[in-house]
């Protein structure tokens, strides 16, 4: 994979659009599902993982070929996602919960043809759930849960996207887990 990779970016370099469309089009749910877990809002995830892939095509060339591109463009995603959390501003999407109503969203205000199964309903309640617990989480034990968890990233790739020294990532990992037992402890 990173053989093909580093021959895509090779070509990128000499001006291939075509060559881009290919990486976009092999990374583009990964670092959408990256930004989303991070920011917990589709909208927000859609324009963060579009900025990362125009920073990409932007600099391009000073990608270290010596270098994995996927560590790369996950540093640049989840750099852009911490940038939007510090930066947040009152967000208003129909997806985002309204306020006074328990979990309600603009979108539940619209009805459905299809009734969906009691369990079905549960497991995506579960996931809510603890996406929100993720999200309440600081910044810093968040990056490496995500990164870690859901991305099912090694502790390596995870130090090398962050630039931080494992033992930092493993503390941080350790502490970020703690934190989320205590917040769903109630589950």
């Amino acid at each position: 994979m990173e053989e093909f990779i580093n021959k895509k970016i090779k070509q990128i370099k000499k001006g291939d659009q075509n060559a881009f469309a290919e990486v976009v089009e092999l990374y583009k749910d990964k670092i959408f599902q990256l930004c989303y877990r991070m920011l917990g809002n589709v909208h927000e995830a859609e324009d963060i993982a579009q900025e990362a892939f125009i920073r990409v095509y932007m600099n391009i060339h000073s990608f270290d070929m010596n270098k994995k591109f996927s560590t790369w463009i996950y540093r640049i995603a989840t750099n852009l996602s911490i940038d939007r959390i510090r930066k947040k501003k009152p967000d208003y999407y129909l997806d985002a919960e309204v306020a006074g109503t328990d979990g309600l969203t603009m979108y539940s205000q619209v009805s459905s043809d299809i009734a969906m199964p009691e369990k079905e309903v549960e497991a995506i309640e579960l996931q809510e759930t603890i996406q929100k617990e993720i999200l309440k989480l600081p910044d810093k034990y968040r990056s490496v849960i995500v990164l870690r968890y859901i991305e099912e990233l090694s502790l390596q790739e995870i130090a090398e996207i962050l630039e931080l020294p494992i033992g930092t990532v493993k503390t941080r990992i350790h502490r970020g887990r703690e934190a989320l037992r205590k917040q769903l402890r109630h589950l």
